[in-house]
């Protein structure tokens, strides 16, 4: 694969954040956080978000996961560093960004070092962060 700085990592999107997804979540991680599954729950807090739940930080970041295999394949993530400035809310579509900030062979391996965000259409960035990701060499 022919990687340089300032290529663009092609986008990842999530159409609809699934308030279902996020219910099933909530019982594997035995989370017992009703801002996850109730929307009543939500409402009643003075977040300003209305009655939509609150996704989870490990759903946010598999959508990163997702945009890095869909362009670099399984297995080839080597780091992920994210921040979480905003939250997720079910219904939201979303897209999963990066691009390349550096290339480097390491150890008889190709890393490749990104930025990538997943952002939100009117309300901007939701989690930002650091990728390196291991790619063949062309």
């Amino acid at each position: 694969m022919n990687v340089a700085v300032g290529d663009t990592i092609p986008e990842w999107v999530m159409e609809s954040v699934c308030p279902e997804r996020m219910r099933t979540m909530a019982a594997i991680l035995r989370d017992p956080n009703p801002i996850h599954w109730d929307r009543a729950a939500v409402g009643a807090l003075p977040l300003g978000l209305g009655r939509r739940t609150i996704n989870q930080g490990p759903l946010g970041l598999s959508y990163m996961v997702n945009m890095l295999h869909a362009w670099t394949g399984p297995g080839s993530i080597r780091r992920i560093v994210m921040r979480f400035p905003q939250v997720v809310l079910d219904g939201e579509r979303v897209v999963a960004r990066g691009e390349v900030t550096a290339v480097r062979d390491e150890q008889q391996k190709r890393l490749v070092d990104c930025i990538i965000r997943l952002e939100h259409a009117e309300r901007g960035v939701l989690l930002e962060g650091n990728a390196t990701v291991a790619v063949q060499a062309s």
